[in-house]
């Protein structure tokens, strides 16, 4: 991961940001009020919080210590102690969300959704877990049952992101679909989780047809062959999402706050979409020109 890139490109957004930011209505400072001024700015802070989701430590504290203090100073020179950036990681959050945005990859037309699990502790621990009290629930998965949030994402065939929303972990998986495919045009492949009805005549009238699988008492229906070829290929997005937990760390239970863990997620997130190699799809149709042209 090229530290020096991420850097420029989130610096250069940061100040159109800001540009932006200035030109809208302030409210008034209050009579006495007291705001501490920082000598890192925020796109150091934020570059620093995307570079530890593709840096393989473990824990930020071991890699801001072990790394960034000793080895960084000169490409930050104002580098501020562990517990003082950890306070300043809240204040990136709008602007990591809104950067997040700027991420997102190109709509090919082929487009697979899917949700996973964001535990925030152990089940056994979830009665007695305050730093999420009334944002989060339960629900049950291939594994067991799980307590915290569950993230549905939508990527396009060269697996970059498209969208993305977090929500408790009882929603049900079809609930934000219609949030998430406003822009999104030409199939969309999910699991038997989607199957509705009522889902697929919205969605076919944006432009927008969802493909899945049947279920064992469904009555049989014509499906394209390129159809059922792509339906196979949904470990695509199993891939992201096992990617997102295990390499870029989306997924653990040692939060204190709310805003520090949706720091932790939307760095993640843009983590990922610098990864110069990530799952994808090879579409390039060599040898099955054989093939009726009407599959396609």
């Amino acid at each position: 991961m090229d530290v020096t890139h991420i850097f420029c490109e989130v610096d250069d957004f940061c100040q159109q940001f800001e540009q932006v930011w200035q030109r809208q209505a302030q409210l008034p400072s209050m009579l006495g009020e007291r705001r501490s001024q920082s000598r890192m700015r925020l796109s150091e802070v934020m570059t620093i919080a995307i570079a530890f989701h593709g840096s393989g430590f473990r824990t930020f504290k071991e890699f801001y210590t072990l790394c960034v203090l000793p080895h960084w100073r000169s490409a930050f020179p104002n580098l501020v102690s562990y517990s003082r950036i950890v306070e300043l990681m809240p204040w990136c959050l709008m602007l990591l969300c809104c950067f997040l945005q700027t991420r997102r990859g190109a709509i090919t037309g082929i487009a697979f959704i899917d949700s996973t699990p964001i535990e925030v502790c152990h089940p056994a621990r979830a009665h007695h877990h305050k730093v999420f009290a009334g944002l989060v629930g339960w629900s049950k998965n291939s594994v067991g049952w799980y307590f915290g949030f569950k993230l549905h994402l939508i990527v396009n065939d060269q697996g970059e992101l498209l969208a993305f929303k977090l929500t408790p972990a009882n929603t049900d998986d079809r609930k934000p679909v219609l949030d998430l495919t406003q822009d999104l045009i030409g199939k969309l492949f999910g699991d038997r989780g989607y199957i509705s009805q009522k889902l697929f005549e919205q969605l076919y009238e944006r432009g927008l047809e969802l493909i899945t699988k049947s279920k064992k008492k469904m009555k049989n229906r014509l499906v394209k062959l390129i159809d059922k070829i792509l339906l196979r290929k949904r470990a695509l997005i199993e891939s992201i999402n096992d990617q997102l937990k295990n390499l870029c760390q989306v997924e653990h239970s040692r939060h204190r706050s709310v805003f520090n863990f949706l720091v932790n997620l939307a760095a993640g997130l843009i983590a990922y979409t610098y990864q110069e190699k990530k799952p994808s799809l090879d579409l390039e149709f060599k040898g099955l020109p054989a093939l009726p042209a009407a599959i396609f």
